[in-house]
């Protein structure tokens, strides 16, 4: 890990305990509607995240446009939510495309722990950081 002079140092002070946390693992797949699609993808196509790394199986593609209306709902779909919030309960979304009749189904598939030092180089305790 390489770190600014004296960063380590810092968050070490700074942390009392762990600086781990938890994401959920996503998986991202086609389904099936009630309209025929449209979209240049197919039941079954697929993509998985796990932080901020999204794969797809090799040789398989997937449309920007509804990736692009996906995208945000993704981190909060990787964070702990309350069960009664929206987040938690719905795991379908409908392609952006109001022809399209696919549907996506947001599925977390499991967990990964992240450390803070290795995902930003700004200090916990920090209070000039937003």
């Amino acid at each position: 890990m390489t770190c600014w002079p004296n960063q380590q140092q810092e968050i070490d002070l700074t942390v009392e305990e762990s600086d781990e946390f938890l994401l959920y693992d996503l998986r991202v797949e086609v389904i099936a509607g009630d309209k025929p699609m449209v979209c240049n993808h197919a039941i079954g196509d697929y993509f998985e995240l796990s932080g901020e790394n999204l794969t797809l199986p090799s040789g398989q593609s997937f449309p920007i446009y509804p990736l692009a209306a996906l995208l945000p709902l993704l981190p909060a779909k990787q964070r702990e939510t309350h069960p009664y919030d929206w987040m938690t309960t719905d795991m379908e979304v409908a392609c952006p495309d109001p022809l399209c009749g696919a549907r996506f189904r947001i599925t977390r598939t499991g967990q990964t722990v992240f450390r803070h030092a290795d995902v930003t180089r700004v200090p916990l305790g920090d209070s000039t950081a937003g």
